[in-house]
């Protein structure tokens, strides 16, 4: 009895310290990507504009910039599609390891990447080029980081461990936005030459950390189950549009009532752009 119960007790705590680092290695892995994802952006507002797209005036420039950034949002569906496949089929740590390196090669090429001064129209078209390829690695990375971390949790935990992933979220942008800060205040005037390099520079030190971690997470214990009863579906997304076909919608709508909220939230009005109400004055007399 005291050996079957020893053997129980360290069975569980196996699986607790396999569950802990699936959540780090998700939170981890999601964070630097969107380190990556973000740093972009403030460089898409501060830098491009005048080394990617010179000769332009300073609006034509700066709608240019964000114009980049946008085509790395549209990327995402499809890096979700592709990796969200294949995760399916193939596993969640593999896709995801993947998506990492995706992400931080394309990132450090951003930070090796001549100006258009340089080489002229090749800049801003590898400058495009680099950004989808980061749109498809966070595409791909969202969705298996939160499956990987669900996977992992306990029926009852499920979704504290799907939330997660989401942490990485801020993460990344508070670290994205501080190390900016801090290059731009260290290099000074050499910032729009060689200081805004840096940050997409250090995303390598960045992602070898991440595999590191990332590697010695084991598949979900869902997909290993799976997988040995040999019932992974050839094509998900067919499974998924048979489901819907047959009308079945009720498992998705919780995800379109998420999606929605989701929305709203970020389709609400800033108080501070909303015009005051101006106040009556009071009589003196």
């Amino acid at each position: 009895m005291n050996t079957q119960s020893a053997g129980s007790e360290a069975g569980r705590s196996d699986v607790r310290g396999h569950r802990n680092r699936a959540v780090v290695a998700s939170t981890v892995g999601t964070a630097i990507e969107w380190y990556d994802f973000f740093l972009y952006g403030t460089a898409a507002a501060l830098v491009f504009p005048h080394l990617f797209f010179p000769g332009q005036s300073e609006y034509a420039g700066v709608l240019a910039s964000f114009g980049t950034q946008f085509v790395g949002f549209a990327a995402r569906p499809l890096g979700a599609a592709i990796f969200g496949h294949f995760g399916d089929r193939v596993g969640r740590k593999s896709t995801l390891v993947i998506t990492l390196l995706l992400m931080g090669v394309s990132t450090v090429l951003i930070g090796c990447l001549p100006t258009y001064s340089s080489i002229g129209l090749a800049a801003p078209i590898l400058l495009v080029v680099l950004r989808v390829f980061q749109g498809i690695g966070v595409g791909g990375e969202w969705g298996g980081s939160v499956l990987l971390s669900m996977e992992w949790g306990s029926k009852k935990r499920r979704g504290l461990m799907a939330s997660w992933p989401q942490m990485g979220v801020p993460l990344g942008l508070l670290i994205s936005t501080g190390m900016v800060k801090w290059l731009s205040s260290a290099s000074g005037d050499g910032f729009e030459s060689w200081g805004w390099r840096i940050p997409f520079l250090a995303s390598g030190v960045l992602v070898v950390i991440g595999l590191y971690v990332r590697l010695k997470v084991m598949e979900s214990p869902d997909f290993t189950v799976v997988k040995r009863e040999q019932a992974v579906v050839r094509v998900p997304l067919w499974g998924v549009a048979s489901s819907v076909a047959r009308g079945d919608r009720r498992r998705f709508r919780p995800a379109l009532r998420a999606g929605a909220v989701l929305s709203l939230h970020h389709l609400r009005p800033d108080v501070r752009d909303l015009p005051s109400r101006p106040r009556p004055r009071r009589s003196t007399q």
